[in-house]
């Protein structure tokens, strides 16, 4: 067996029932980013604060991991006009400097 296949045979298969915050807590797609902000806000506070159970803490972590998903696409959708924005205006800028 070579070094490769040994490593290989350690990785651990896909659990079938793994967890995806984003399915998991589908009404965190309807937040609005300040509302996602807020709320992962209040996660954080929760988990740091301590005194959950475990069963508790991890819900309360996959749906902080779903905030912070949308958070993120928020983010990523906003950087992406403000992109476009400032490629247009360049755009006319260029062409009026012609």
């Amino acid at each position: 067996m070579t070094d490769e296949e040994r490593e290989d045979s350690r990785e651990e298969p896909a659990a079938a029932n793994e967890v995806d915050p984003d399915s998991d807590h589908p009404d965190v797609a309807a937040l609005g980013y300040e509302q996602a902000r807020d709320e992962l806000t209040e996660v954080v506070r929760k988990l740091e604060a301590g005194g959950l159970s475990l069963e508790d803490s991890l819900a309360l972590w996959e749906r902080g991991e779903a905030l912070a998903n949308a958070c993120e696409r928020q983010l990523a959708g906003a950087r992406e006009r403000v992109d476009r924005a400032l490629a247009s205006v360049r755009e006319q800028d260029d062409s009026s400097a012609e």
